[in-house]
C-alpha cells in the first residue's frame, strides 16, 4: 500500500508539473492547420507574402539566458528537410515576435537559410508535392551568446541547438500548393 501510495503521489506531481510547460502559440497558424498564402515565399516559382508569423511563448524554463527560432520542413524532396528559418541570440526578455518581424532590432541574428538566403522564408513546397508540415521551434538556451553567424550553416545551428537547449516548444502548421 506504501509503494502505491508513493506511486501515485508521484504521478501526480509529474502531471501537476507538465501542466506549465513550455508553451509556443500563434495568432496567425495553428497546430496541424494549414498556413495562409501570407506565409509562402515570395521566389522559387511562389508568390506568397513570405511573411513570418507571430509567435508568442510562455513558461519559459528556468535558467533561460536567450532564444533560438527555426522553421522547419522535414518533408521536403531534398534527403534532409529543409531550414525556412533560424535565429538566435534572442534574448530572454522577449517572449514574442510580431507578424514580420526584424530580429536585428530584437537584438538577435539571423542565419543562411536553404533559399540561400538569410531570414525568414516561408513555404513553397513543389507542386503536387502533397502536405507538408512547417515546424516552428523555440530553444531556450543557457546562454547570452552562440558564438554563430549568419554564414554558419542551418544544419550546424540545429546540431548546435539540438544539443544545447534546456527547453523547446514547437507548433506544426501545414501547406501545400
Amino acid at each position: 500500500m506504501k509503494v502505491f501510495t508513493q506511486s501515485v503521489l508521484a504521478l501526480s506531481l509529474l502531471a501537476m508539473g507538465s501542466a506549465h510547460a513550455f508553451e509556443l502559440k500563434s495568432n496567425d497558424i495553428q497546430e496541424g492547420h494549414p498556413m495562409a498564402k501570407t506565409f509562402e515565399y515570395n521566389s522559387w516559382g511562389c508568390d506568397g507574402g513570405n511573411q513570418s508569423p507571430q509567435l508568442t511563448w510562455s513558461d519559459v524554463p528556468e535558467g533561460t539566458k536567450s532564444f533560438a527560432i527555426t522553421a522547419y520542413d522535414p518533408d521536403a524532396p531534398t534527403g534532409s528537410g529543409f531550414w525556412h528559418w533560424v535565429a538566435f541570440n534572442i534574448p530572454a526578455s522577449v517572449t514574442e515576435l510580431p507578424r514580420g518581424v526584424d530580429i536585428k532590432k530584437l537584438g538577435g541574428q539571423e542565419s543562411r537559410i536553404d533559399y540561400g538566403s538569410v531570414g525568414f522564408g516561408g513555404a513553397c513546397p513543389p507542386k503536387a508535392d502533397g502536405m507538408h508540415r512547417y515546424q516552428f521551434t523555440v530553444w531556450a538556451l543557457p546562454t547570452e551568446k552562440l558564438d554563430l553567424n549568419q554564414d554558419t550553416p542551418s544544419a550546424v545551428i540545429g546540431f548546435t541547438l539540438n544539443n544545447m537547449a534546456i527547453g523547446k516548444a514547437k507548433l506544426t502548421a501545414t501547406y501545400t500548393r
